[in-house]
Order: C-alpha cells, then sequence, then structure tokens
C-alpha cells in the first residue's frame, strides 16, 4: 500500500518527484511554495487543526465504554441475570476484541483511509454504547458491547499512524497528546459514571448510555476530514500514479516481536493493577473508599506524565532507559505492596501509575520504529493485537492464585516477575532500529 493510502489526508515525509503525481502530504490540501503563506480559507491552515481535535476526541472515547461498566458492573450482573462466569468473561472481551479487531486495521485503512476509519469507529462505538444496556438480555449487551470494541479497537491500531502521517516531526509531543487524552477519558469514566447515573435517576443503563454522546460529538471531526479528501481528491485523485510499496514482513523483525510483547506485558500490568489493585488494599485493611481513590491517582497519574514521557523519548535515540526505569518504578511498587500495603498505600499507587506509563511508551517507539506511514500501520496492528492476546491470561491467572493462595503473596510474585522480561523487551524495543532495516 502507498503511504498516502495511509495518510488520512495528511503530510507524509516527503513530495512526490513526478509532476503527474499528487504530493505526499496528499491533494487535499497540497503544501504552498516557498515564500508562500496559505490562503486564509485554504484547508491547509484549518484542517491540521481539525484533525488535531478528532485525535482528542478519539481518544478520550477509548477506554470509557470499559471503563463506565467496570463502575457499574454488579448492577448489569443484576440487571441482566449475569452469571459469575460471564461477568468474568466480560472483562476479558476488550483485550480479546482489540486483538481480533486490531489485526484488520490495515486492509481497511489501504481500501478506506485511516481517517474513513476512525470516523466509522467513533460511530461504532456510538452505536454499540448507545444500544448495549437496552438490547435485551446477555446476548444482545455482548453483542453491542463488541460492536463498541471492534471501533476501539481499529482507532487504537491507526492513532499512530495518523500522528505519522500528519505530524511525522511532531510525533513525540502529539503522541503525548493523544495518550493524555486517552488517560483522561479512563480517568474520567471510572470517576463520573456512579455519580451521573445517580443524577439521571439510578438506572444503570442510563449511566453506561450517557457516555455514547461524548462518542457522537467525536465523529464531527472526522466526517469533516473525510469529506474533505474525497472533495479535493476528484476523480483524477482515484486513478493518480502510487508508488510501489516496499514489501515489509512484519513477523520477521525482531523489533516487531519485541514491541509486541512489550506492548503485551505492560497492559497486562495494567490490566492487573485495574482489576486487582484495589482489592490488594482492602484486604490489608484499607476502605473500600480509599481502595478506590487509590486506584484513580494511579490512573490519574497517566495524564501529565502520558503527555511528557513521548516528547522525551523522542529525544533520544534509545528509549531502553525509560523502559528500565518505568519497570523499575512498577518492582519498587509491587515490593511495597507485598511488604506494607496499608502503610505505604499513597506511595505504591503513585509508583504503579508511573509504571503504567509503558503504554505511552510503547506507541511512541511505534512511531518511531518505521519509516513510513505504511509501516507504522502493520507494525501498530502486529503490535497491538499480539500485545492484547499475550495479555488476555494475566489478570485471570492472578484471580486464580489469590483464590488458591488465599493471600497476595504469589500474585504479586508474579506480577513481579513479570515486570523482569517487560524491562528486557523494552530494551530491545528501544534501540534506535527501523522495521524496514530487518526485513
Amino acid at each position: 500500500m502507498a503511504d498516502d493510502d495511509l495518510a488520512t489526508l495528511g503530510p507524509a515525509a516527503a513530495p512526490r518527484t513526478t509532476s503527474t503525481d499528487q504530493p505526499a502530504d496528499g491533494p487535499e490540501h497540497p503544501q504552498p511554495g516557498p515564500g508562500t503563506a496559505p490562503a486564509a480559507g485554504s484547508p491547509g491552515r484549518w484542517l491540521p487543526r481539525l484533525v488535531i481535535a478528532g485525535l482528542v476526541l478519539a481518544a478520550l472515547n477509548l477506554r470509557p465504554a470499559i471503563t463506565s461498566l467496570g463502575a457499574l458492573l454488579e448492577e448489569v450482573r443484576d440487571g441482566l441475570g449475569m452469571s459469575g462466569t460471564v461477568a468474568g468473561l466480560l472483562t476479558s472481551v476488550p483485550a480479546l476484541c482489540f486483538a481480533a479487531f486490531g489485526i484488520a486495521a490495515p486492509r481497511l485503512a489501504r481500501r478506506w483511509g485511516p481517517g474513513a476509519v476512525v470516523c466509522t469507529g467513533m460511530a461504532a462505538i456510538t452505536v454499540g454504547v448507545a444500544v448495549r444496556p437496552y438490547a435485551g438480555g446477555t446476548g444482545g449487551f455482548l453483542a453491542a458491547s463488541a460492536l463498541a470494541l471492534a471501533g476501539i479497537a481499529v482507532s487504537n491500531v491507526l492513532m499512530p499512524v495518523v500522528i505519522k502521517s500528519w505530524f511525522p516531526s511532531r510525533v513525540g509531543p502529539m503522541t503525548g497528546l493523544y495518550s493524555m487524552a486517552l488517560a483522561l477519558g479512563t480517568s474520567l469514566a471510572a470517576a463520573l459514571t456512579v455519580p451521573m447515573t445517580g443524577a439521571l435517576g439510578g438506572s444503570w443503563r442510563t449511566g453506561l448510555a450517557v457516555w455514547a454522546a461524548l462518542a457522537a460529538v467525536a465523529v464531527l471531526p472526522w466526517l469533516v476530514v473525510v469529506r474533505q479528501r474525497r472533495a479535493a481528491a476528484g476523480p483524477a485523485g482515484s486513478t493518480a500514479a502510487r508508488p510501489a510499496e516496499t514489501p515489509v514482513r512484519i513477523t520477521a523483525s525482531p523489533t516487531a516481536w519485541a514491541l509486541a510483547v512489550f506492548f503485551g506485558l505492560q497492559a497486562t500490568a495494567a490490566y492487573i493493577t485495574m482489576g486487582w489493585m484495589p482489592q490488594i488494599f482492602r484486604d490489608a485493611g484499607v476502605s473500600a473508599g480509599t481502595a478506590g481513590v487509590l486506584l484513580a491517582v494511579t490512573m490519574a497519574m497517566g495524564v501529565p506524565l502520558s503527555f511528557v514521557l513521548p516528547r522525551l523519548a523522542t529525544r533520544m535515540r534509545h528509549q531502553g532507559p525509560l523502559a528500565v526505569l518505568l519497570g523499575l518504578c512498577g518492582l519498587a511498587g509491587y515490593a511495597g505492596l507485598w511488604l506494607a500495603p496499608a502503610a505505604g498505600a499513597w506511595a505504591w499507587a503513585l509508583l504503579m501509575g508511573i509504571s503504567n506509563c509503558a503504554f505511552p511508551l510503547a506507541l511512541t517507539m511505534i512511531g518511531m520504529r518505521s519509516t513510513s506511514s505504511a509501516g507504522v500501520v502493520k507494525l501498530s496492528a502486529f503490535a497491538q493485537s499480539v500485545g492484547y492476546l499475550i495479555s488476555i491470561p494475566g489478570p485471570l491467572l492472578v484471580g486464580t492464585l489469590y483464590q488458591h493462595s488465599g493471600g497476595w503473596g504469589l500474585p504479586i510474585a508474579l506480577m513481579a516477575g513479570l515486570m523482569v522480561p517487560q524491562i528486557a523487551v523494552g530494551v530491545l524495543a528501544g534501540r534506535d532500529r527501523r522495521i524496514e532495516d530487518e526485513t
């Protein structure tokens, strides 16, 4: 696939060399010549700003469908007559859907363009979140949830390539902005779902469905972006010559595999933290309310750090030291949870919040480990799909160890043990290499 096939109208790294081809930044907003300023009303002036708004709004919607359900899971179980087994399965569905649907993102992007796919993804989230509380029964709830998660999955994969295509010289800052908005959406949904449910009459159905409004807003900027591309491309845009794509065998790249494993292990740690950290504190004597606040603090740490970390990572030739630093924070947090979970609860929550910022680091490295937008979308799909598959057993295994051992010694040992290979593959993924050079 050509780079500009994946460039959601956005600028690519370099212009075309032939007079008959469109410039690599896309036919919608050709770049002005030297000394020429864009016209005040030209798309080249306002469209990138609209893309930034679209990125932020999309990021805000990539987790509320999950965290809002977690806040009301007990009410949902009672309302639908859902068994404990099905409820447990429901907590593992997001990672499974991210892996299954995310792998289709490159093909969809090649056919329709990332902008159109992200726009459709936001629409799928809107419909899925709005419909699932009223779909009737557990089957309908799961099907509508899968629709929303499919929209999240393809958008997850395509955000790095949109950033690479539109802002190739600002991968770090834009990834930071995107990651910060994602962390903010996660925290807001976790913190506000229960109060909003009470304010809206106390029905869990309304409390879940209200988040569809935010997703609907996110559709709007992407509709404008897609319409602008189609209007400017015209009939000629569909027939312009395309350069041949350099084949990239993603599975032959050691860096791609290192990134996939790093992504999977950091996702495992994050899901374990979100799912089990409050229970660890409660079993240590911390009140339920305080345990919830501690989790919120852990999640909130990602808001400022997700903005700063990618900017720092792009200034470094080797991002391995950052992976080591984050991993050491995680190991210190696990040690604290084992030795004195209640006495140092706030410190451990802060350390775990820092450690969980391996997620924006992984996204940043995805954008840095390829020379083209096409390579980034392949790498993003591979790393995230394989990574989310790796993350599925972790929370379930922690629950099993906790149930059979009757304490948190073995589960915490498992968490700490997984942090060691995460550090190792983070160092490998952080090397200054490109997948094109390896394949």
